[in-house]
């Protein structure tokens, strides 16, 4: 029997440049099947279905759809909700009540969980019903996905603002010090290599989650580069941790450290990781010109730097999670796999497969010192960012001969 219903449609966890481009083709896809009745949008994410603030995309024009669809951030707004299983059965009466049939959920790890709740919920109750995943993260560390839209603009992003930081740096030498999202996983740090084009150029240094940090090889690493190049620009993961799996912030930070609804510790919103950093160096090495930033939310939906391969793969990805839950009659996650250099298929994957769970860098991605990438690394990122990617260039005139100062 032909599943018959409305579609709904929402948004968890952090925006990204892309998701939008997801939440449109989910829209315009279920457009195309006469047994969709309506098609709805749920405003804060899963927040929004427990209170029925939808808004009715059945009625928005395909113009403005596309229009939305280039635009960052999250059109229907997001929640940090982390739903339990009674959360989950609050959620299910609600969809049950506008007889939802086909459920779409864009988000990271957590929101493959929630989907998965929801949909046990749903065969509990013998209801028909479908629900799919759409993946989406900057941290690019869902399981069985090769890469997560959402990530390539943002590595995008953090390539670009390395470029210009390490111009700038060039021009006043000193040591700078760059803060980059990622709780578990190094992907986003990695990308800030795709900065260099020049022997010299930074990040000289970049260090990830995935290898234990060391306060006194971090100093001696510093020590090294500048003495070499007389500056040190570096690249920092948020997530660095202590052999032990302490986090950086936590170990360098006397006060209390702030934490989140989650009970998560605050890694970067307060820019304590990066202060604490510049002052080890200004300690032990006698460095006075540190200065340290972090990126913070910039990173995630920062306008007119967007990746046009990950604008393409983040729509896809809504149109197959369409097909494959109304066209196939299917629930799953939808994830990213890389067939070629370079091409995508997508494939629809167990939830339990995704749902809370991280994929971390690979050890080929990392180099044997924690303190790079490997041009492994350099090989996966580049066609994620897109095409057209700025270079910076320099000065080729000679120099002038010395008079006075010879």
């Amino acid at each position: 029997m032909e599943l018959r219903g409305k579609v709904l449609v929402a948004q968890g966890g952090g925006p990204t440049a892309v998701i939008n481009q997801s939440f449109v083709g989910v829209v315009k896809e279920a457009r195309k099947y006469s047994q969709v009745t309506g098609i709805y949008g749920a405003l804060h994410g899963l927040a929004g279905i427990v209170e029925e603030d939808f808004v009715d995309l059945t009625k928005e024009t395909e113009h403005n759809l596309e229009f939305i669809a280039q635009t960052p951030s999250s059109g229907l707004l997001s929640t940090r909700d982390k739903p339990d299983a009674a959360y989950c059965r609050e959620i299910f009466k609600v969809l049950k009540a506008h007889d939802v049939r086909f459920f779409f959920y864009i988000g990271g790890n957590d929101s493959a969980s929630t989907v998965s709740i929801i949909n046990d919920e749903a065969k509990k109750s013998s209801y028909d019903f479908r629900a799919i995943h759409i993946p989406k993260t900057i941290d690019n560390d869902l399981m069985l996905n090769d890469h997560t839209p959402g990530y390539g603009s943002a590595a995008r992003f953090v390539a670009q603002a390395f470029m210009g930081t390490n111009l700038d740096n060039r021009a006043l030498p000193g040591v700078y010090i760059g803060i980059v999202m990622g709780r578990h996983a190094g992907y986003l740090v990695g990308a800030t290599a795709l900065a260099r084009k020049y022997e010299d150029d930074g990040p000289h240094l970049i260090y990830f989650p995935e290898s234990p940090f060391d306060q006194d090889k971090f100093l001696a690493d510093v020590k090294r580069v500048f003495e070499k190049h007389g500056r040190c620009v570096i690249a920092v993961s948020e997530g660095i941790q202590d052999k032990n799996g302490v986090p950086i912030t936590v170990k360098l930070n006397e006060n209390e450290v702030e934490k989140d609804a989650h009970g998560n510790v605050q890694l970067s919103g307060s820019g304590s990781l990066g202060d604490l950093l510049s002052q080890l160096i200004k300690d032990n090495l006698n460095i006075k010109r540190v200065r340290a930033d972090t990126l913070g939310y910039l990173q995630r939906s920062f306008a007119g730097c967007v990746s046009d391969t990950d604008q393409i793969e983040a729509r896809e990805v809504g149109e197959r999670a369409v097909q494959f839950a109304i066209g196939d009659n299917l629930d799953g996650s939808v994830a990213i796999v890389r067939t070629g250099d370079y091409s995508v298929d997508y494939q629809l994957v167990e939830l339990k497969e995704v749902a809370a769970k991280t994929r971390l860098m690979p050890k080929e991605f990392i180099n044997a010192e924690g303190n790079n990438v490997t041009d492994a690394f350099i090989k996966y990122v580049t066609p994620l960012v897109g095409s057209g990617l700025p270079e910076a260039y320099r000065i080729r005139a000679p120099k002038v001969p010395k008079i006075l100062n010879k």
